[in-house]
């Protein structure tokens, strides 16, 4: 339910209208999630900690009045985001990307503004649901949406005369349809009655609550996210950046836990210890599946995105390396969940810093430009700063005290005591 979906779609798409709209599409979207939707998505994962526990705790009024909080607080914040967005084309000429590229990325990154919007709104109702584990909802909600964007985008970038940001257009309607149907939702389903609430001021007196946890989460999340997409923008600056920037770009989209919440909000330390191992075994053969399939079809991935020989070939060769990133986001991302669980995002806040900003990126900054490894150089520097973030929480989880954890959860929802200790 998150944006990847609509953007592994799209930019298939656009890839097919030639490497300059993917290159362009590709650094678009990289300067929206840098300066939108992570810090969005980063925020809205403040409600895992405080809609988790609380539901754990039987306060179920509690999940609508923070939810509605939220989508207030991230509707304000998208109002100087979208500025910048309107500003992108010029804000990528004078950071020296490709003129070219920045004219078209600038159109594109325009055309998603109504999408910002919508992803403020979609954030936290998911996480509303989440914390309530109502999760076939999001499911069917997600698959019909899909369902939708893949004929929209397909006539909006090859049958009208949008092309390239048709698929920008396509994304920000399908937002808008998550929206429209989780509201729905969440208003006339049963499974919601208890958790569903009317909108009044205790919503807005639960803002500065919600910050406490909304901003170190939001640090946390950008700082992961920030250094891949700050690669694919170092990729712009490399020898024939329209290809770098394409091949980076296909990978980086090719490439969260509510029940530890639950269980700490209702005082179960030992519960939330075994959620945490069963969703680290998923994680592990989910990521064996998926690694196995991207090198059983490394051959011919590449023509999903482009049928650009150079494009292909280079895809191809990338394959070791993101099967590398795969096993080590499917840790982080289970790691970094059971730390919103906790409500201890400033720690992963230090971790995300560390790991990448002091290994991950001088790594890929020196093998990519001064050892003239390209993006090849780029992606290994990235894989080292993931290899460090998920041995790092790894050592935090197994030394966590539950029982410690599950108190500070009560007191988070019964006393009101401070949220960053």
């Amino acid at each position: 339910m998150e944006n990847g979906k609509y953007l592994v779609v799209s930019n298939m798409m656009v890839g097919h209208l030639g490497s300059l709209a993917l290159s362009s599409a590709a650094v678009a979207t990289s300067l929206t999630s840098v300066t939108g939707f992570s810090l969005l998505l980063g925020m809205a994962s403040g409600l895992e900690t405080l809609c988790g526990q609380a539901f754990g705790a039987q306060q179920y009024h509690k999940l609508g009045t923070q939810t509605y909080g939220a989508i207030f607080t991230l509707l304000i914040v998208c109002l100087p985001i979208s500025l910048i967005w309107a500003w992108m084309a010029k804000i990528l000429t004078f950071i020296g990307q490709d003129p070219l590229i920045s004219h078209e990325a600038g159109r594109y990154a325009v055309w998603m503004i109504p999408g910002l919007f919508a992803f403020a709104v979609v954030q936290p109702l998911i996480k509303f649901l989440q914390a309530q584990s109502l999760i076939l909802p999001m499911l069917f909600a997600s698959a019909a949406t899909l369902c939708i964007h893949v004929p929209l985008c397909y006539v909006l970038v090859y049958f009208s005369v949008l092309g390239n940001v048709g698929a920008a257009l396509s994304i920000s309607i399908s937002y808008w349809l998550d929206v429209i149907m989780l509201g729905l939702y969440i208003r006339y389903s049963a499974s919601c009655e208890m958790t569903r609430s009317p909108l009044s001021t205790e919503a807005f007196r639960g803002i500065k609550e919600f910050l406490r946890l909304a901003l170190p989460s939001a640090v946390m999340v950008c700082l992961e996210w920030w250094s891949f997409e700050f690669l694919i923008l170092l990729s712009g600056l490399l020898p024939n950046p329209q290809l770098e920037t394409s091949v980076l770009s296909i990978w980086y989209e090719v490439n969260y836990n509510t029940r530890v919440s639950n269980e700490l909000g209702a005082g179960n330390p030992e519960k939330a210890r075994s959620a945490v191992r069963v969703v680290m075994s998923i994680a592990v053969a989910e990521a064996a599946v998926v690694s196995g399939t991207l090198l059983a079809s490394h051959s011919i991935l590449g023509y999903a995105y482009s049928n650009e020989e150079e494009v292909v070939s280079y895809v191809s060769k990338m394959v070791p390396l993101v099967c590398i990133s795969v096993i080590t986001d499917s840790l982080q991302g289970v790691l970094s969940g059971v730390a919103r669980g906790c409500g201890w995002q400033h720690l992963g806040a230090y971790v995300n810093l560390g790991s990448f900003y002091l290994i991950g990126i001088p790594i890929a900054v020196t093998l990519g430009f001064f050892l003239n490894m390209g993006g090849r150089g780029l992606w290994i520097g990235i894989i080292c700063g993931s290899v460090s973030q998920s041995t790092l929480l790894i050592l935090i989880t197994s030394f966590t005290n539950w029982q410690h954890m599950a108190n500070q959860a009560r007191e988070r929802v019964f006393n009101e005591k401070p949220l960053i200790s």
